[in-house]
């Protein structure tokens, strides 16, 4: 492993360029943060929770594929999540796979937070060893359940275990495990991880309200079974605030990727161009807000609907959504432009479901410029014929989905084959590879019929 470079003044990868005061209580960790589902965001979470500031280090590619392998997503990719993460306070490209003490001191933290399991270089070392002899190291739990790996094996043994029949009854304990005991056991921790990552950039306080439609499938797969269906309050959290345009997004969010994080951001910068033009930014208003309510806020609340594994499956086929819909929901519930989730939600947001919603008809319901999904309908003519259908236009990352990662992994199946065996996973074989492959072209073919049945 080569010797770790020290930038000099002008050439730390963010600024500031000078040395920041050392603070115990502005804590550093570091990863490859590759996808970014909820085992990052529940690291980045218990770290937030040990200090008052986070800085995060993300390692470059290159050292990436040296230590532990290819990734999937880029660098830029993986800082674009980090920074949509709620209790993320900053973000630090290019940080040394092996953490660097004086890396850690110019960005003014004292410790260096890390997960319980053991992460090693090249040369089989602790990546922290030199942070834990100068005895400024701190340990967190890993989340359990889900890890990159994880991921990139469901891809590739197109499994289909992870799936979750309805959410409602799993966190009632009606669902899953065979024995009622263990039942009762996960649905009170998975209760308990959604109001965790529903929390705000603390970690402590409320962050966004929680909800879970309840319908028949018919109504959630289709938009010729119209249902008002009726909403669950899961979690008590920060409501739309005076003044807030209350807008709707929706969509399966697999794979939580630089798609979804990109369309977010502009949901919310189309919002904030228009509080601009009525006259949200300007000082008497922002000093209204302050003496009237206690604090300043921004203009949109953004109400996120996500998709059961079952309606996902329903029209994309194979094994999709590759993390089912907990799992999704916790990437959701842990991004900052997001301010409440509604579990379970249609696959078609009705004229019925759009009134029901918990704050009333939103102000715009959006959707991106492409579909993952191939349909035989328009799943937003109810918001067109009321007037608050909005499409967010052409960007960088449009093109990124669950498909997209899903390929990425199939053309680099080898590089990812040898990441799972060191790993200690179980290599797939040349026929597993086969049979992927062999359904997303059937995914395609249906699609290709759907799109001409149109």
């Amino acid at each position: 492993m080569a010797e770790v470079e020290i930038p000099t003044k002008g050439n730390w990868p963010v600024d500031p360029q000078d040395d920041m005061t050392i603070l115990n209580d502005r804590m550093w960790v570091d990863g490859c943060f590759d996808f970014s589902h909820h085992g990052h965001a529940g690291a980045l979470l218990q770290a937030r929770r040990l200090g008052k500031q986070l800085v995060v280090g993300i390692h470059s590619d290159e050292e990436i594929l040296v230590n532990k392998g290819p990734t999937v997503m880029s660098l830029e990719e993986r800082v674009a999540a980090v920074d949509a993460c709620r209790f993320a306070t900053m973000s630090v490209p290019h940080a040394p796979y092996v953490t660097s003490l004086p890396w850690v001191s110019h960005y003014g933290c004292y410790y260096v937070a890390h997960g319980d399991d053991i992460t090693s270089d090249s040369n089989g070392e602790d990546c922290y060893r030199f942070v834990k002899a100068a005895g400024r190291f701190r340990v967190f739990k890993r989340t359990p359940g889900i890890s990159t790996t994880d991921l990139v094996g469901r891809m590739l043994l197109c499994t289909r275990s992870h799936f979750i029949k309805s959410l409602a009854k799993t966190l009632a304990g009606e669902e899953g495990p065979e024995d009622p005991e263990e039942r009762k056991k996960q649905a009170e921790i998975m209760s308990q991880r959604i109001h965790d990552y529903a929390s705000d950039e603390t970690g402590f306080g409320r962050g966004p309200e929680v909800w879970s439609w309840v319908a028949s499938g018919a109504a959630m797969r289709h938009n010729d079974d119209i249902e008002a269906g009726s909403l669950q309050h899961l979690v008590e959290g920060k409501g739309p605030k005076p003044g807030q345009h209350v807008v709707y997004v929706d969509g399966g969010f697999d794979l939580f990727s630089s798609g979804h994080i990109e369309f977010l951001r502009l949901v919310i910068r189309e919002e904030e161009n228009a509080g601009r033009k009525r006259g949200w930014y300007e000082d008497s208003a922002k000093q209204k807000r302050i003496q009237e309510h206690g604090e300043d806020y921004g203009p949109a609340f953004v109400l996120a609907g996500i998709h059961d594994d079952n309606v996902i499956n329903h029209w994309k086929g194979v094994n999709y959504p590759i993390m089912n819909i907990f799992e999704r929901g916790l990437c959701v519930l842990q991004c900052r432009y997001i301010h409440a989730v509604v579990f379970s939600a249609p696959f078609s947001p009705s004229r019925p479901y759009l009134h029901a919603l918990p704050y009333g008809i939103p102000s715009a319901v959006y959707h991106g410029p492409t579909s993952f999904m191939p349909l035989t309908y328009d799943p937003y003519v109810a918001a067109k014929e009321m007037g608050i259908y909005q499409e967010i236009g052409i960007h960088t990352y449009q093109h990124v989905n669950a498909g997209e990662i899903v390929q990425r992994i199939l053309k680099s199946r080898e590089l990812f084959e040898e990441r799972q065996r060191v790993k200690g996973e179980k290599a797939v074989g040349e026929e597993a590879v086969r049979r992927r492959e062999e359904l997303e072209k059937e995914a395609k073919r249906l699609e290709e019929e759907r799109a001409s049945a149109k």
